[in-house]
């Protein structure tokens, strides 16, 4: 049994990885190769029209595979689709192993942002400013003018002014 794989993840195709027999080794032959064939078959389901109503079902499962708890409020599928987010999320949270949740959390990990990590810095996250800061702010960023800022029915009317002009 090998833990989900991103690319079959995102295609809804964890469960193939966790029936798989192979060892469970990130970018080994054994996973391109199935990442390369359930490729090609979500390919040629979902390329051109659906003719057929068993066409059709399949395509509907598919995209509710890749994303099962979008899902779980369907009237049909929702209770399959929430027992089978349940597997995969017992698979990937395996309490007895974790060096392999280590490298399962490494392996499906999405890069980093910069945006985030600044973000995260905010040092008003848990504790607004006080006056003083937000006036020391007001007169940094407006040039030593400390006014308070405008409302919008003074920024109206100041725009209006501009355009009597």
């Amino acid at each position: 049994m090998s833990l989900p794989r991103r690319a079959m993840e995102q295609m809804g195709f964890s469960l193939c990885c966790l029936m798989c027999d192979a060892p469970d080794v990130a970018g080994s032959e054994r996973c391109k190769i199935c990442i390369k064939s359930h490729t090609r078959a979500r390919d040629r389901l979902t390329s051109g029209k659906a003719r057929t109503k068993a066409q059709r079902l399949a395509r509907e499962l598919t995209t509710m595979l890749s994303n099962p708890l979008s899902h779980i409020d369907d009237a049909i599928h929702g209770e399959s689709m929430q027992y089978y987010s349940k597997i995969v999320r017992e698979h990937q949270q395996d309490p007895d192993n974790a060096l392999r949740r280590e490298t399962r959390s490494q392996r499906l990990s999405r890069k980093t942002s910069l945006i985030r990590q600044v973000a995260n810095q905010n040092t008003w996250a848990d504790r607004p400013p006080d006056e003083d800061q937000i006036d020391e702010m007001r007169g940094i960023l407006r040039d030593g003018d400390g006014r308070s800022p405008l409302t919008w029915d003074d920024l109206f009317a100041e725009i209006e002014d501009m355009l009597d002009d």
